[in-house]
């Protein structure tokens, strides 16, 4: 249950901006938050997901005032129907694409975004070339390797090298509350996994885990900023699917680039 009442949710913050892209001119990465939106409980506020059983007209304003705040109403807006596999989507117009769970691009006021609300949202800024990426990781997504997918798809389509690569691991499901049953924990390294305290079963280290990806495709420690925020321990503040039993928003995670 959130512990802020309405009047005080309009204050807090509709977005973060990962510390790792605060200081590089002509890009825009934003994670939201719930706060500041228009959706009644269990919505409550800001959601973002258009596949949720909200009013479309909530989720339409809701969105207005979140690409208002990061100054992008301007911009194009490209997503996907994601489906938690590996598909990686080069866009270079806005729209809604079916299928895929990460998109890239090098063009110029197009932002492109995942929706999430426990999975790991990963922004990507290739300095080298200037180009973008948006990844949607869940369990599937990792294990599938798709941060590493896209940053090869990155290398083929752009001449992306992984030493230019800066990355954003977003906000999730922290380790401890991801519990997983055998047959997902076997597809996880053991030094991925732990115990949850409360429930004593086998739990995954998802932002770990594409931090360690992220590592071994040659991507600089230091280039490499995780969340220090968790969507069930700081629920308050965002959406959990699994926290609040399928009965939530969807937060987004975008970046573009500004046309200089």
């Amino acid at each position: 249950m959130l512990s802020y009442t309405p009047a005080e949710a309009q204050q807090l913050p509709l977005y973060r901006v990962p510390g790792l892209f605060t200081s590089i001119d002509g890009l825009i990465a934003a994670e939201s938050t719930r706060h500041g939106g228009v959706s009644p409980a269990p919505f409550a506020a800001l959601n973002l997901g258009i596949n949720t059983a909200d009013d479309p007209a909530n989720v339409d304003e809701n969105r207005l005032r979140f690409f208002s705040a990061i100054g992008t109403t301007e911009f194009g807006f490209a997503s996907a129907h994601q489906v938690h596999g590996t598909a990686v989507l080069h866009v270079t117009e806005a729209g809604r694409y079916e299928g895929y769970d990460a998109l890239m691009t090098n063009v110029s006021d197009l932002l492109i975004g995942v929706t999430v609300a426990d999975c790991v949202p990963i922004l990507i800024y290739d300095s080298g070339q200037r180009a973008v990426a948006a990844v949607h990781a869940g369990w599937r997504g990792t294990v599938g390797r798709i941060v590493q997918e896209t940053i090869t798809q990155m290398q083929q389509q752009f001449g992306t090298q992984p030493a230019d690569c800066h990355i954003y691991i977003g906000t999730c499901i922290d380790q401890h509350a991801f519990d997983i049953g055998p047959e997902v924990a076997t597809q996880f390294d053991a030094s991925l996994l732990g115990t949850n305290p409360q429930t004593g079963r086998t739990c995954a280290d998802l932002k770990r885990a594409n931090m360690n990806l992220c590592l071994a495709m040659g991507v600089p420690a230091s280039q490499i900023e995780v969340s220090p925020f968790s969507t069930v321990a700081n629920n308050d503040d965002y959406f959990s699917y699994r926290a609040e039993q399928g009965q939530t928003g969807r937060m987004l995670a975008v970046i573009g680039l500004k046309n200089t």
